[in-house]
């Protein structure tokens, strides 16, 4: 899979509520009837009968629908909002990678590196690499650091694993630590709402 495959159509399913029916149950009142006593007693017409009130049901309006709601961030957009993560943005920007890492039917793991993993590639680097020029190299690079999938850090093992560049990275579970090729992963499952984002030392770069 390659970075040109990441882009998929977003969809997004609304639900609605159906109405309940309210019925209402009227109470019954009745009143009685008494007669009173005199020499001759004159014909009285007898009492009238209240008649039970019938309460109509009331009529509800149905729920309006409102689309499911949630918190969670894409990758891009969490990568967007940590000031640990402003070199990564914007190289995700020059590559032209901002739509797919917010693609919703995305589904990825990427190993992040922090601003100081960057900073600390060879001078002059970086900046090369922001270049429009050099678009498709930087994309291929930044794809060295996703996996198709959603794999957490108790998913982790070691061996070789492949990337969305073609090109393999070593994973090393260890008792202490978890290196994937030279780097250190320095924080883990940092859940998105297309993936996981698993934060690493250095920069990946493809052999």
């Amino acid at each position: 899979m390659t970075p040109n495959t990441l882009r998929i159509a977003l969809g997004l399913l609304l639900f609605g509520a159906a109405p309940l029916a309210v019925a209402a149950f009227p109470q019954q009142a009745i009143s009685g009837t008494s007669m009173s006593q005199v020499e001759e007693p004159a014909a009285e017409a007898p009492a009238a009968v209240e008649e039970p009130a019938v309460e109509e049901p009331a009529a509800e309006e149905p729920a309006a629908e409102e689309p499911m709601a949630t918190t969670e961030q894409s990758i891009a957009e969490i990568a967007a909002g940590d000031e640990n993560f402003e070199i990564l943005t914007a190289a995700i920007e020059a590559a032209g990678l901002t739509e797919a890492l917010s693609n919703a039917d995305l589904s990825v793991t990427v190993f992040a590196p922090t601003d100081e993993a960057f900073e600390a590639l060879p001078e002059g680097t970086l900046d090369t690499l922001l270049l429009p020029e050099n678009r498709d190299q930087l994309a291929q690079i930044l794809s060295y650091h996703v996996l198709d999938g959603e794999v957490l850090s108790t998913d982790l093992a070691s061996g070789e694993v492949d990337t969305l560049a073609g090109a393999p990275i070593m994973v090393m579970v260890g008792e202490e630590a978890v290196t994937v090729n030279e780097a250190t992963v320095v924080a883990t499952d940092i859940e998105a709402s297309n993936g996981v984002i698993h934060v690493i030392d250095s920069v990946l770069l493809p052999m």
